[in-house]
């Protein structure tokens, strides 16, 4: 596991998954193509049934086998979920001591572009832990609007509001997945009437706080970054001036 420098986030786990039947296996189960894993890293999801979020990851292969990079707050939950659907299939799913690191400098050997945003930079899977990484990621954060779990990803959260097809984290051919109905009928059949957003904010509030527009409330506050934030908004109520402790804000994108 590790933890870096100016995140909000905390530290990761990185799972192997390895045997025969990996590929077909996760392919059941993700958002994203697992083909694409000969391209770089992979952006996924894993939902419940009902479409709702259970934990964000990376994918990368190493040789054969799988490697799945989480936040750590979520590592044995998702493990508990894929032996949960693993049944007789021939995978094994373990607990590795590799150390996540990140920058957004000239990407080191080995490392992979992060591929939600060019912005994001890299990412490499150590031995040892990462120690010179003075990155502001939640001004990254905000400015590209990445949701993170446990903060904007929650377990009521439906990704296609939280901006996964921006992301790269879902794809919509690739066939079958657990959640995958609900996801398509909301990408074909409904306009979104919440979701993740950036706001500007004058004055003061803390994450978490609620925000209101002409006495309702309109959605949360979440990640702050300067006079910038991500905010969890009901959008017919985001259209002018909204509160949200001692701060009045503006939606921005």
């Amino acid at each position: 596991m590790t933890q870096q420098k100016g995140q909000s986030h905390g530290p990761r786990t990185i799972l192997r998954l390895s045997g025969t039947d990996t590929t077909d296996f996760l392919q059941g189960l993700v958002t994203n193509d697992v083909a694409r894993l000969g391209d770089g890293l992979v952006y996924a999801a894993m939902l419940t049934p009902q479409g709702k979020y259970i934990a964000d990851f990376f994918l990368q292969a190493d040789g054969a086998d799988v490697l799945l990079d989480v936040d750590s707050a979520l590592a044995q939950g998702l493990m508990q979920r894929l032996n949960m659907y693993k049944l007789r299939a021939d995978v094994a799913i373990t607990q590795t001591d590799l150390h996540l690191h990140r920058g957004t400098d000239t990407p080191p050997q080995n490392a992979h572009r992060d591929p939600r945003h060019p912005d994001l930079g890299w990412r490499a899977l150590r031995d040892s832990a990462q120690t010179d990484d003075n990155t502001d990621w939640d001004a990254l954060y905000v400015n590209h609007m990445i949701p993170q779990a446990g903060v904007e990803l929650t377990p009521d959260s439906y990704i296609l509001e939280m901006g996964f097809e921006r992301l790269k984290g879902v794809d919509f051919r690739k066939g079958c997945y657990v959640g995958q109905e609900v996801t398509a009928r909301m990408k074909h059949k409904t306009e979104l009437r919440k979701g993740l957003a950036q706001v500007a904010l004058t004055g003061t509030a803390a994450p978490g706080s609620e925000i209101m527009a002409e006495g309702k409330p309109a959605g949360t506050l979440h990640t702050v970054a300067g006079d910038r934030a991500l905010a969890y908004l009901r959008f017919d109520r985001a259209t002018a001036e909204m509160t949200a402790g001692d701060a009045t804000l503006t939606r921005t994108a």
